[in-house]
């Protein structure tokens, strides 16, 4: 049996989520105050303190429901049998799930907590890959799964954040034309 959820919690988690993406867009994360995520989520701020301790633990927690997100749309990729469609998929997803939430991403990577979003989805998408290379046994060579994974992921990982701090140079669409062609049809 499912444990059932309090949508209180949900609905004010939720609010101060989106309170934090919108006043992100504004000003840098250190000058956003307890007091304007209030205003702007319309709740107490009894009820803030009752859900984090700060302004840090709620960024902490919508960074791991962010991550969380990200793992739950690479599992829409299991299927595909081809790898290099498997691994253009896995991309199309990531940069989905960034340009869905493009400003939280862009302002968390020009803070101080920018390594803290590529770790994320270096770890994200390191554990599908391994998954994927473990369950298909795709993985032949005498480099190891891990090598191989981070070596892909690195150069895609290094494009995606010029991408984000870089919105206008190159659209989401020519950059999955571009790696289309850099990853080799076959990735064993």
């Amino acid at each position: 049996m499912k444990e059932k959820k309090d949508l209180r919690i949900i609905k004010t988690k939720n609010a101060l989520y989106n309170s934090l993406t919108k006043l992100i867009k504004d000003k840098p994360f250190e000058e956003i105050k307890v007091r304007d995520l209030c205003e702007d989520a319309m709740i107490n701020r009894s009820t803030f303190y009752s859900h984090y301790n700060d302004k840090y633990e709620l960024l902490v927690d919508y960074i791991n429901d962010l991550k969380n997100n990200l793992l739950s749309a690479l599992e829409q990729n299991s299927h595909i049998v081809n790898t290099k469609k498997y691994y253009m998929e896995m991309i199309k997803l990531i940069l989905d799930h960034i340009d869905s939430k493009r400003d939280i991403y862009y302002s968390i990577l020009m803070s101080n907590w920018g390594g803290i979003i590529i770790n994320i989805i270096i770890e994200v998408t390191i554990k599908d890959i391994n998954k994927r290379i473990e369950i298909d046994n795709i993985h032949k060579g005498n480099v190891p799964t891990d090598i191989l994974a981070k070596f892909y992921l690195g150069a895609v990982t290094s494009i995606g954040i010029d991408w984000l701090k870089n919105k206008d140079k190159y659209t989401k669409q020519e950059i999955l034309n571009y790696l289309d062609e850099l990853i080799p049809e076959a990735i064993n």
